[in-house]
């Protein structure tokens, strides 16, 4: 039986993260780049808006025109032209003249403020539109200055970003017909254990169905990449040795859940060491996932997760995703990291701890809500949890009221460096 040394969270991240790479661009048209990740930095292309612009319906004036403008005594303009959005008038406003404009259109030559609609008063006489205001307006009142909003060459989303509707929105007003998006990794999904069902099948005593494989389908798609479910295996060294070796001409990267840890058909250390895979640890001082372990072979990726559900999740959520980030150009790979105040004590343990639970706010102040019970085997409360609260190894309780370090799961801003 192979010896394993346990190392701690930090120590085997930072062997994780030294097969760190970025993905491949590829361009894919904007409709089909949401919940993709950019594989380079959105700039603008051009001036947001492009020209000076109203932001209301209303008139376009000289503001020195309306210097004495009063309730009891207003001036009053000659219209000379009307703007709607998208047009632009080929007229210069001189003294005394005003032009109707629409929202969103062109500021006319010689106008230099806007007063609405509803500030003014209107007539026809002998055919002529007119206009009456009864205050002073001030130069650049009601404009949108031309690049106020965004000025071209400017960097509006780094790469690495999620696309989410307001992503494409600036793709679109920017031009991005074609997306520069981040060739997604396909990720293989094997499920060891003769006690296994698929979800089809009824229970029958001494089986159970498979959740971890449909779990960690769901987190691979979170993460932006592609899953391929495989048959699961039941315990037999070589159907597993054999199902190993197909599936690795399939995908980037194999997660197996179940069969890493120490039992008579924990076949999985066994396996990586007859493909020759490089081992970069197959225990960690954590709770629940110690027996986790992560491989490489030939440039592929090999995570083996626990096949207790909780376990298995977290496994996923602290090396795979983080992987999985770096490669999408992530500037931050690892999971933000908060501060929270404990709603219940935990006694000591000589592994660091992730419990799953979520973060709460009341009164002022962030709690860290552990949700289910504490065990690696729970399947019940995975619905719920947000976050991974973190409890560090050694010889001292957590207290309720204590503030500790907690992960936040899919946030958009992470960390540059593990904890």
């Amino acid at each position: 039986m192979e010896t394993r040394t346990a190392i701690h969270v930090e120590e085997a991240m930072e062997r994780l993260m030294s097969l760190k790479k970025r993905g491949p661009v590829e361009y894919v048209p904007i409709l089909e780049c949401e919940g993709r990740y950019l594989a380079e930095d959105l700039v603008a292309t051009h001036d947001v808006p492009p020209f000076n612009r109203s932001p209301y319906d209303g008139f376009a004036i000289r503001a020195e025109d309306s210097v004495h403008a009063s309730a009891d005594s207003p001036i009053t303009f000659q219209i000379i032209d009307a703007i709607a959005a998208g047009e632009v008038s080929e007229k210069t406003i001189r003294k005394g003249e005003a032009i109707r404009i629409m929202t969103g259109a062109m500021l006319p030559n010689g106008a230099d403020a806007i007063i609405m609609f509803e500030e003014t008063d209107e007539w026809e006489e002998n055919g002529q539109p007119y206009m009456a205001l009864k205050r002073p307006v001030e130069k650049g009142t009601n404009i949108s200055f031309k690049g106020e909003d965004t000025k071209q060459g400017e960097v509006l989303v780094r790469a690495g970003t999620k696309i989410n509707p307001g992503v494409m929105a600036l793709l679109a007003t920017f031009g991005y017909d074609a997306v520069p998006v981040v060739k997604p990794l396909t990720i293989g999904i094997l499920s060891t254990g003769t006690e296994l069902l698929e979800v089809h099948e009824a229970l029958i005593p001494g089986k159970i169905r498979n959740s971890n494989a449909y779990m960690v389908y769901a987190q691979i798609k979170q993460a932006g990449m592609v899953p391929k479910m495989f048959r699961q295996q039941s315990d037999d060294f070589h159907d597993c040795l054999t199902a190993v070796q197909k599936a690795l001409q399939q995908v980037d990267v194999l997660i197996t859940t179940g069969g890493v840890s120490v039992g008579d058909y924990d076949f999985l250390p066994d396996i990586y060491r007859e493909l020759g895979a490089n081992v970069l640890f197959n225990k960690v001082k954590m709770r629940p996932g110690s027996v986790t372990t992560v491989a490489e072979l030939n440039g592929k990726w090999l995570f083996g997760l626990s096949g207790n559900p909780s376990a298995c999740f977290v496994g996923f959520e602290l090396f795979v995703r983080s992987l999985a980030n770096y490669w999408n150009h992530s500037r931050k790979p690892f999971p933000e990291l908060i501060e929270a105040t404990l709603t219940k004590s935990f006694k000591p343990n000589s592994f660091t701890r992730f419990i799953r639970g979520k973060v709460d706010y009341q009164n002022g102040t962030l709690h860290a809500v552990p949700v289910g019970l504490d065990q690696s085997n729970m399947v019940a409360a995975l619905s719920e949890v947000e976050a991974l609260i973190i409890l560090p190894d050694g010889e001292q309780s957590y207290e309720k009221g204590e503030d500790v370090k907690v992960l936040l799961l899919n946030h958009c801003s992470g960390n540059e460096t593990f904890l």
